[in-house]
């Protein structure tokens, strides 16, 4: 069985996701499938991922849905379906991994846990520079990386260069909001299923990633910090619709406050 199934979450940005799996290529870790979740794309994110297909060194799916509004959770909790490996790690195809994204995962599995990671934020300008170079070079950007933070076109770059291992430590005691981000984040593919996956009734700008996080806590899966060892390099993009916070956040507000009742 392949030790990882990678599910990236895209939605009509070909050239992010290009740089995604540029940097999906160079991972030291080879036992991996990437499963891309389309949150109903158009052909030219569809006609990369057939191109990527031919030379990657693993297998791709593309699984598609039509495009009706905000749906991450559906084509999420299809691509769980479809997964290969018994372990799962969700990224967004707006995201860059380091070379050892995946074997820092894989260093910190537990059974009955999971992962939350964190990521550096890239500034606008240097957005775009990477997307007009189109092609990943880890090695030139980590060369840079210092000079881009005194520059503030990155915010942060120690974790770059220093690593922490497991521990104690990245045990969360009780579930919070904090770092919790669907770019970055790995659980047991049998743990997702036994809460059903995502939340399908959340759409649009809803916390889904939140509530995942907070059922699987609930249901008695260890949460650990994945911060300085699993950073993903977060392009910059305007932040999405978010009319639907004031619902989504009152409704896991409601399911945390009921859960401290049992």
């Amino acid at each position: 069985m392949l030790k990882i199934s990678v599910i990236i979450s895209t939605y009509n940005w070909k050239e992010a996701l290009k740089l995604c799996l540029d940097s999906l290529r160079t991972q030291s870790v080879k036992d991996f499938e990437v499963i891309i979740a389309d949150d109903g794309s158009n052909s030219a994110t569809r006609e990369l991922i057939e191109k990527e297909k031919i030379t990657f060194p693993v297998p791709i799916e593309h699984v598609w849905h039509e495009d009706d509004g905000c749906r991450k959770t559906i084509i999420n909790n299809k691509a769980i379906h479809i997964a290969k490996s018994d372990y799962l790690i969700f990224i967004d195809g707006d995201c860059i991994l380091q070379p050892d994204f995946l074997e820092r995962h894989l260093s910190l599995k537990q059974e009955d846990s999971m992962v939350t990671g964190s990521r550096i934020l890239l500034g606008a300008e240097i957005t775009q520079e990477l997307l007009q170079v189109g092609n990943w070079n880890f090695d030139q950007f980590k060369s840079k990386s210092i000079r881009l933070r005194l520059t503030g076109r990155i915010n942060k770059v120690l974790p770059l260069f220093i690593k922490r291992g497991d521990g104690l430590w990245r045990n969360y005691k009780e579930f919070i909001w904090r770092r919790i981000k669907g770019c970055n984040m790995a659980c047991w593919k049998k743990d997702a299923l036994a809460i059903e996956g995502f939340d399908e009734t959340l759409t649009g700008w809803a916390h889904e990633d939140a509530d995942f996080v907070f059922r699987l806590q609930n249901n008695g899966i260890n949460r650990k910090s994945g911060s300085w060892s699993t950073e993903v390099l977060h392009l910059f993009h305007k932040v999405r619709d978010q009319s639907n916070n004031e619902e989504s956040t009152r409704r896991l507000e409601q399911k945390i406050l009921e859960s401290k009742k049992i």
